[in-house]
């Protein structure tokens, strides 16, 4: 026995350095002691603490603000519209002795978390309206409009009815809440990171998009249209305006025109009528000798009576 125990002492002080009895809890942290599974004394603070090596065990906290976040869900809202709905939440751990007793461990608790959460968020989704949840409290209609009234299986809800997200939000929290307690956790708060219609009802969405879009499309071009017909009926109307007042202006020139001539014509007849008269037949026989024409005329015909006259 005297020849093993210098091993046994070099085993003892290797192992106690190995398991140093104190250790170090950091800000941002509180530890529980545990003896063979079984806490012992209260919740450790942050700094420098004394433990028995081989014996306890230290289990470490998280006192800052953990995240949750949920797996996107498929649910029904109460106006039978089909959405994914994707939440968030906050959450601290308010009771490490509890929380040690009940999920033991962080993993533990997002599963805990995961069952209350989803269930209410399930609940609060489908018993209010797609509207209600995608609205905030202070939503108003787009230029002052009244907000319409909305027919859900054959009962009108007018809008003053309706509440915001905000506030369906605040009593998810409140439902959440009352079943955190009991596990050490304390839920901070509640939140709708997305909301979207699922594939088939998106894809029927979108098209009605494209067909409004299209509709309020060939709205404007009916209206550009008919404002080019007005305009182009309008042009025609002056065009024809302006070409009548010139075809106007044209025979009151060419109208005056005819009469200084025929004046002319009346002076120069009053001043000399047989020379009038030799001018004319001069002219009358210039014409009357065409290429192929051919008049035939007696020699005692009244339209050769000048030349008769030269003989």
């Amino acid at each position: 026995m005297k020849r093993f125990l210098p091993i046994i002492i070099i085993v003892l002080l290797f192992l106690g350095f190995t398991q140093n009895p104190l250790f170090v809890v950091s800000e941002g942290e509180q530890a529980l002691v545990t003896e063979f599974g079984k806490p012992v004394g209260g919740v450790l603070s942050p700094g420098l603490h004394f433990r028995i090596p081989f014996i306890q065990t230290v289990h470490r906290f998280e006192t800052r603000i953990l995240k949750w976040d949920g797996d996107p869900e498929q649910i029904t809202t109460k106006d039978k519209r089909f959405i994914f709905l994707d939440t968030t939440a906050r959450w601290r751990i308010s009771d490490p002795l509890l929380f040690f007793k009940t999920v033991a461990t962080e993993r533990g608790a997002q599963g805990r978390l995961d069952d209350i959460i989803d269930s209410v968020v399930r609940d609060a989704v489908s018993g209010h309206l797609l509207v209600e949840l995608v609205r905030g409290n202070d939503y108003q209609a787009p230029g002052g409009d009244a907000a319409e009234e909305i027919q859900i299986e054959g009962v009108t809800i007018a809008p003053e009815q309706l509440i915001g997200r905000e506030q369906i939000l605040a009593n998810l929290l409140e439902k959440a809440r009352a079943s955190t307690p009991e596990y050490g956790i304390e839920l901070i708060d509640v939140q709708i990171k997305r909301i979207n219609y699922i594939e088939q009802v998106r894809q029927r969405v979108y098209e009605r998009m494209v067909s409004e879009r299209k509709k309020v499309a060939a709205q404007f071009r009916s209206e550009g249209e008919g404002e080019k017909a007005d305009i182009l009926g309008q042009m025609e109307k002056e065009l024809k305006g302006i070409t009548s007042e010139a075809y106007r202006k044209s025979v009151e020139i060419r109208g005056k025109a005819d009469a200084e001539a025929a004046a002319i014509y009346a002076a120069a007849y009053g001043s000399d009528k047989e020379f009038y008269a030799f001018l004319r037949s001069l002219e009358a026989y210039r014409k009357a000798d065409g290429k192929n024409a051919k008049l035939v005329l007696s020699t005692d015909s009244d339209f050769y009576r000048f030349l008769q006259k030269m003989k």
